[in-house]
């Protein structure tokens, strides 16, 4: 496949950052990791690019066949999605995540959007912290609802469907002030109190579950 710019080496890591290396290219993969996206949705997600460098990238990484449009069901319309060769960069986001989290020039607790808090919490998670029981949680991120479930050292969080149990505890509010609740040793009380977190269910459920992430240190 030809693309804007090459490395023209025979590589395969070469020939694969021709595919995604261009400017916001992984950004793009990421935002369809948790699922297909409407181009506005995109748009929203990723904040600062511009509808024409968005449809270029959307153009360069479906010729690559990383991503596939399709029809959402009623009422739906059409949107993009991963492919299935392109849903094998995730455990490569993740791991990019878990680097550069260790950059000594990493900001810390900078702002995140809905997607991006939610697969640093997939990259982020310390199993040995989530041997303990099992527990479920509803995170109501920005209005939108994911479906939490750590069990046997395991994390699962995804995009809240029909079919997920009920949880022990629902926490509605911000990515940000999610992040520095998990990541950032924040009280939950203090974010209650203040209004930028709500909380109902079993409070020990949710204490569990904020307890199982573990930033990094930095890269000496």
């Amino acid at each position: 496949m030809s693309t804007k710019r090459s490395y023209a080496d025979g590589c395969a890591a070469a020939h694969a950052l021709d595919l995604i290396g261009e400017r916001w290219a992984l950004l793009i993969v990421r935002e369809l990791i948790l699922g297909p996206k409407r181009f506005t949705d995109l748009r929203t997600g990723l904040g600062r690019i511009s509808a024409n460098v968005l449809t270029q990238r959307l153009a360069e990484l479906e010729a690559a066949a990383i991503i596939v449009r399709r029809r959402l069901p009623p009422p739906g319309g059409m949107a993009y999605d991963l492919s299935a060769w392109g849903r094998e960069l995730e455990p490569i986001l993740l791991q990019l995540v878990r680097w550069g989290v260790r950059s000594p020039g990493f900001v810390r607790g900078a702002p995140l959007n809905v997607d991006a808090m939610v697969l640093s919490m997939r990259a982020l998670f310390a199993p040995g912290a989530g041997a303990g029981p099992e527990t479920r949680i509803l995170l109501i991120l920005d209005g939108q609802p994911f479906s939490a479930q750590i069990a046997s050292g395991r994390l699962d969080i995804h995009r809240q469907g029909p079919a997920d149990p009920a949880p022990e505890a629902t926490l509605e509010t911000s990515p940000t002030t999610l992040l520095h609740l998990a990541y950032g040793a924040a009280d939950p009380d203090d974010a209650i109190a203040s209004g930028q977190a709500r909380v109902c269910g079993e409070r020990p459920a949710l204490d569990r579950f904020l307890g199982c992430f573990q930033v990094p240190d930095p890269a000496a």
